[in-house]
């Protein structure tokens, strides 16, 4: 777990918080789109031509080259948007099983995640970082997996969520 730019990693691949377009957006996916560089949409426009016309669906993952990234691949995956009256953890976990299964599927050996869902889809940091860490621990890939947090109470939360419930005791 480290507080930095996702954009900046030294990774196999980083995991995009896409929205379902793949056409870029703001948050992780406008910095990744944008330090990225065309190549990047120009995959995900293919990607929509081709396999995904009506966008990609929450929970599943696709990658497409890095770019410009220091990363070989970017894994494109949709996070669920938040609704206290409805539980969305099992497609918010999802995303980062299906994000994993594509980076063994490409053969990367080190991936980097974001706060999936935590921007402008508004899931809040301390009920997403539990969901998120026991998502890539019972996933079991063989993989140097990072979470790259981009401030400090994301960082807190991912910590505090590593730690676990007994971690007061």
């Amino acid at each position: 777990m480290v507080r930095g730019d996702l954009t900046d990693q030294d990774v196999d691949a980083v995991v995009n918080a896409a929205n379902s377009s793949l056409l870029g957006g703001g948050g992780v996916d406008g910095a990744v789109h944008r330090r990225g560089g065309p190549e990047i949409l120009q995959e995900c426009r293919r990607l929509r031509a081709e396999r995904y016309p009506e966008g990609l669906p929450p929970g599943e993952a696709v990658a497409t080259t890095a770019g410009r990234l220091p990363a070989r691949w970017v894994i494109h995956t949709v996070g669920p948007v938040y609704a206290a009256t409805v539980d969305r953890s099992g497609l918010l976990a999802s995303c980062h099983r299906a994000s994993l299964r594509v980076a063994q599927e490409l053969g990367a050996t080190s991936v980097a995640f974001p706060a999936i869902s935590c921007g402008i889809y508004g899931y809040p940091l301390h009920l997403a970082a539990p969901v998120a860490i026991e998502a890539v621990q019972r996933a079991g890939a063989d993989l140097d997996v990072r979470f790259v947090l981009f401030d400090e109470a994301a960082f807190d939360a991912f910590s505090s969520a590593l730690a676990g419930p007994d971690r007061d005791r």
